[in-house]
């Protein structure tokens, strides 16, 4: 068998029947597309069963020579392919596993980066007082990811039937189609209604994306990450020392350090860690648990 034809299977597979998230489709499709291409451009075999653990190790060491991954990509490259061929013996595409004693390069643990207290007030000071056309808009989303602890990708993807200002929620998509209910700040329910009042009526349609970019189109995560990381330099704060991704670093830490006790299996379903089947399952007490620490944020 060809192996391009064993990468579409294995794609289709994860997909429709493991129902892994987009992103990770994607980099999973991506990481296929670099094993492929480096057989081809060195003129290896494509046919499945002549890969071999040596030349997964060959693939291995020109991702770090040549092209100078970051050892995090490279993990995930190398769990790709793990995946990809135990997923090709088990539907018998091969006799055996070609991933079979390559290991993973051990990275060193770094704390994650997060902004202190006074560094996001420093932030949110600067947007409140920005005078940019999409001010309120920015002001919205980055207070919304600071105080939610919401990856950008749930963000960019945000709709409006998602939000429940009455009962002051946000219903989070996550990896896996998973999903999460989190407590709105009561600084974020103004902001809302205020942003929401700006927009014409057919953009607040429950279907619409809430967030949006200059051409009235979705947003998407590379063109957020841009306007963070154009904002925190103009508030003043080393833009090169902060992704977009601190900001969720930075709730989880903040809440961890603040005057309420919030328990690690708490932090753990407000950041998604945690797989949820339904939104029912959360109790009454486990939402105003949520509500307190959401609301102890930032006094």
């Amino acid at each position: 068998m060809n192996i391009q034809h064993a990468v579409d299977e294995f794609l289709s597979y994860i997909k429709i029947e493991r129902n892994l998230s987009n992103n990770t489709f994607i980099s999973y499709e991506y990481d296929l597309h670099c094993f492929v291409q480096f057989l081809k451009n060195h003129s290896r075999s494509l046919v499945l069963s002549d890969i071999s653990s040596s030349i997964v190790r060959r693939f291995i060491q020109d991702q770090v020579i040549h092209n100078n991954i970051k050892p995090r990509t490279l993990q995930r490259r190398i769990s790709c392919l793990k995946s990809f061929s135990k997923y090709c013996v088990k539907d018998h595409f091969i006799n055996f596993d070609f991933m079979a004693g390559v290991d993973s390069p051990k990275s060193d643990m770094k704390l994650p980066n997060y902004m202190k207290l006074s560094e996001l007030q420093l932030f949110f000071n600067f947007l409140e007082h920005d005078n940019h056309p999409y001010s309120l808009r920015n002001e919205v989303m980055f207070k919304l990811l600071a105080t939610t602890g919401m990856r950008r990708s749930e963000l960019v993807s945000l709709t409006w039937e998602q939000l429940d200002f009455e009962n002051k929620t946000i219903l989070i998509h996550g990896k896996g189609n998973k999903e999460r209910l989190l407590p709105l700040h009561s600084i974020i329910i103004t902001l809302f209604h205020k942003f929401k009042s700006n927009l014409f009526i057919e953009h607040t349609h429950s279907s619409e994306p809430v967030f949006k970019s200059k051409l009235i189109k979705e947003l998407n995560a590379r063109s957020l990450h841009l306007i963070f990381k154009q904002l925190i330099s103009k508030a003043g704060l080393p833009a090169q020392r902060f992704s977009l991704h601190h900001l969720r670093h930075t709730f989880a830490t903040l809440l961890l350090q603040g005057n309420e006790k919030v328990d690690l299996k708490t932090l753990q379903e407000l950041l998604g860690h945690s797989s949820l089947s339904t939104t029912g399952i959360y109790t009454h007490i486990n939402l105003e648990q949520k509500k307190k620490a959401i609301e102890s944020f930032l006094k």
